[in-house]
């Protein structure tokens, strides 16, 4: 098996096994004291601030970001793992199962917003 920062690659992770990772990341340094759902927001808030930085002066962005460096995409990569992280470890810190709420947003949207022949090509973001 292949492994990049000693973590198998290309294999599907479960938030639970994020949520699980990032628990005992803190416990061992002591920062649980420091992750309140407050605190974690705030750092969450940060990091899409930072990743907003990286679209800041793009203009539009092709899918697959055929024209971006590999370090560019590198750094998309990070930001958006920070992102994903301080997410999941805050929904762990409240106690909820976001994989679940997520499943359960997915219905709620798909019954508000039933599909229809003509509503196809819409672009606007309804979640």
């Amino acid at each position: 098996m292949e492994y990049s920062n000693g973590f198998p690659r290309k294999r599907d992770v479960s938030l639970q096994e994020l949520s699980k990772r990032l628990a005992e990341f803190a416990q061992v340094r002591g920062w649980e004291q420091y992750h309140s759902p407050r605190n974690l927001l705030l750092a969450l808030v940060g990091e899409v601030g930072e990743l907003s930085e990286i679209f800041q002066w793009k203009g539009e962005v092709a899918k697959g970001l055929p024209n971006w460096s590999s370090d560019d995409k590198e750094h998309l990569e990070e930001e958006l793992s920070d992102v994903l992280l301080y997410l999941v470890r805050l929904a762990d810190v409240c106690g909820l199962d976001l994989g679940q709420a997520a499943l359960t947003k997915i219905l709620k949207n798909a019954k508000k917003y039933p599909v229809t022949t003509t509503d196809h090509t819409t672009t606007s973001n309804r979640n």
